[in-house]
């Protein structure tokens, strides 16, 4: 169709926002399209020529940008990525896997094992120094992690006698494991008290205990191999993401059922229960208690001998809190607790008047249990699943703890090589006679406190656990289950965290909502159920953010070219005459939000073009859909897009797309979604769309097709 003669000065009718320059700029980047003659009005100055070149120049960037969008690289294979997230997780630098030369092969080989066995970069610089803070720290954590370990082990309802000699090399293999494997300088690994807790609940509705002991004690091995495997499969395949669905909120709330749990629990080492029930909810632990008052002659000795140690425990900590140099004070308080305790009962025959032990305990080491392993079973689907939780709830603490003090060393703790190092740890140690161990906080918050520099701390734990286990183990027969008891309940405060859980309550209600439900399904029902309900809580609100996805318009920002933000947030902002600027706040354009995302869009379009009789604005020719914070579309994205553009079209409305990442342009090409829409209106910037849009507004204001 004919174009009208436009002088420059007439452009300053066709908007209100925009400056002589940018009208120029906009007017020249239709030179090479449409011939229009021009006439120059007079101006004070004789450069407008030469802007005019300048502004023809940017348009021919802005033309070139376009096409660099459009002939973005294809993204990688399924087995490219997998393979290179592998090499990612065990290769600390880029690994040349086909080398020319036997150089860069030695070269490969030791960068595979330096990501493998972070023991072999750290360890080259490894000083004498550090070794005396590592022997100190060691020493100190042995002393608090022999009396909890049998603590756990006996809360794992493992048999004493076996259980004792589990826990010999529970303390002793997983922690060697992770000393070559791991790469935090502070984690303890060993036993702790919410893993032993989960198997006691979840394996127990396998195998009771006091039925079939060996088949318990197998299947916890069971259990414990196939928590290694998905730990390991986890940090091979990077998955870590899967550990952040228990969120913060979650493992507060259920931190706290647990603790109550495990603390009710130990009343029957405390009281000195015989029968006592397999059941952790609070109403029927509570029940069995009052059941035993009634049932069973109770020595009150057993209550005595245990408080009398809680307190002497609960006391020692409190000076450690106050005097900082005492930090070794509250760690072997427990050790010495179970020494004192143990004298006590052997030197006065206190076990034949009512003080129940551990007995039946037998020295040596054990054998493989590798042959243990029940593989072949009716239960195997629900031993997985217990060693897929056991796993996922191991792994959160343990990075969690971890992380916590990698970021006071001011060192990046990698959690998909933890992944891989507790999963080997524990495949391991299934095969050895353990069950799942992890990092536990109280732990490794005193190897910290004693100025632990490597994991030379945990080797120098081991084997001073190992010698002092071959030397007292005659003597750790007479332990009374008070004491044990009373070591688990001073470990229980730190896990109650009432400050935390009303911090969450102030900053977001609905995380609070994750905390209670984790807290009360422990509480009340199960183990299992309260992280079910953690994690259905946290993935219900997962889904509703993804479906209602938000849009924002956006504006530019006064005394800026390409700065467009919220004109909510930044009521200061302004908006193009006649372009709508909408961008889509949502990582995914997916079947689950893209009615939403195109009915907000509508209902955007229509305020705007001034269906309210106070709104004067000049109606909208031109949307700018923002993509930058989408990360992937699948083919309902695609299609709302293309009927978008056809409802907008059916109201001589041009729909510009922006900004788009590498996944989606390679979709929408391959869905060609491009040749539907026009490959004109896709831009590398909003910058870009709007001098498009009003560069063919100039030429002419009643179209808006190319």
């Amino acid at each position: 169709m004919p174009f009208p003669v436009v002088t420059v000065l007439n452009m300053y009718k066709y908007g209100t926002h925009c400056s002589y320059t940018s009208y120029m700029r906009a007017f020249s980047s239709t030179l090479n399209k449409k011939k229009i003659k021009i006439k120059m009005c007079p101006q004070p100055n004789e450069s407008i020529s030469i802007e005019l070149q300048q502004l023809q120049l940017d348009a021919d960037g802005r033309n070139e940008r376009i096409q660099w969008l459009l002939n973005s690289p294809e993204p990688l294979s399924f087995c490219n990525e997998l393979i290179n997230s592998v090499s990612e997780t065990i290769l600390p630098q880029k690994t040349i896997f086909f080398p020319s030369n036997s150089k860069q092969c030695k070269a490969g080989i030791f960068s595979f094992l330096q990501g493998l066995f972070p023991i072999l970069s750290w360890g080259r610089n490894y000083k004498a120094n550090m070794f005396k803070n590592d022997l100190l720290a060691g020493l100190t954590l042995a002393s608090l992690c022999i009396p909890q370990s049998i603590g756990y082990a006996n809360l794992a309802n493992l048999e004493p006698q076996y259980g004792l000699c589990k826990f010999r090399k529970q303390v002793v293999v997983p922690p060697l494991i992770y000393a070559v494997m791991g790469s935090s300088r502070e984690l303890a690994i060993g036993p702790v008290a919410v893993v032993s807790l989960l198997l006691s609940a979840m394996v127990t509705e396998i195998v009771d205990p006091a039925v079939d002991p060996i088949a318990y004690t197998s299947l916890v091995f069971t259990v414990t191999f196939f928590a290694g495997t998905f730990q390991a499969a986890f940090g091979l395949l990077r998955l870590g993401f899967l550990v952040d669905f228990l969120s913060h909120a979650a493992i507060v709330g259920f931190m706290g059922g647990a603790a109550i749990i495990i603390g009710l629990q130990q009343l029957k080492g405390l009281i000195g229960i015989s029968h006592f029930t397999n059941k952790t909810d609070v109403v029927s632990v509570l029940r069995a208690v009052f059941r035993s008052f009634h049932d069973e002659a109770l020595s009150p000795m057993n209550f005595i001998l245990g408080c009398s140690f809680l307190i002497f425990i609960l006391v020692t900590r409190f000076i450690g809190k106050r005097n900082k140099k005492l930090f070794w004070l509250p760690a072997i308080a427990p050790l010495l607790s179970v020494i004192v305790a143990t004298l006590m009962v052997y030197l006065t025959k206190a076990d034949q008047h009512g003080v129940k032990i551990v007995k039946h305990f037998k020295g040596g080491l054990n054998p493989s249990s590798a042959h243990q392993l029940q593989f072949n079973g009716s239960h195997l689907g629900q031993v997985a699943k217990i060693g897929l939780i056991c796993g996922l709830v191991a792994l959160t603490e343990a990075i969690a703890v971890g992380r916590s003090f990698a970021s006071m060393k001011g060192y990046h703790l990698d959690g998909n090589k933890e992944m891989v190092a507790m999963g080997f740890m524990n495949i391991v140690g299934s095969l050895t006679s353990c069950y799942t161990a992890t990092g536990s906080f109280s732990r490794t918050a005193v190897n910290f406190s004693a100025g632990c520099e490597t994991v030379v701390s945990n080797i120098v734990m081991a084997i001073t656990v190992f010698i002092s286990l071959e030397l007292l183990t005659k003597l750790l027969y007479y332990t009374p289950l008070a004491i044990l008891a009373s070591v688990i309940l001073s470990a229980l405060p730190g896990l109650i965290d009432i400050n935390e859980a009303y911090h969450i309550w102030k900053v977001d209600k609905m995380d609070f909502l994750v905390c209670i439900g984790a807290f009360f399904g422990v509480l009340f029902v199960s183990v299992e159920i309260g992280l079910l309900i953690a994690v259905g809580i946290s993935f219900a609100r997962i889904v509703l953010d993804t479906i209602r996805a938000s849009t924002e318009v956006q504006g530019r920002l006064p005394g800026t070219l390409d700065t467009f933000c919220d004109i909510t947030q930044y009521p200061g902002a302004t908006s193009t005459s006649g372009i709508l600027i909408i961008r889509i706040n949502s990582g995914s354009l997916c079947f689950a939000n893209s009615t939403s995302i195109r009915e907000r869009v509508m209902k955007l379009v229509t305020h705007t073009n001034g269906n309210d009789e106070e709104n004067t604005k000049e109606n909208v020719h031109f949307v700018v859909l923002d993509l930058s914070n989408v990360m992937s579309v699948d083919t309902s994205g695609i299609v709302m897009i293309e009927e978008l553009h056809r409802e907008l079209v059916s109201q001589s409305i041009q729909l510009t797309i922006a900004n788009p990442r590498l996944r989606v342009i390679n979709k929408m090409k391959t869905a060609k979604c491009f040749d539907k829409l026009g490959k004109g209106w896709i831009f590398l910037t909003i910058g870009d769309a709007v001098d498009a849009c009003l560069s063919l507004k100039i030429a002419d204001p009643s179209s808006t097709n190319c």
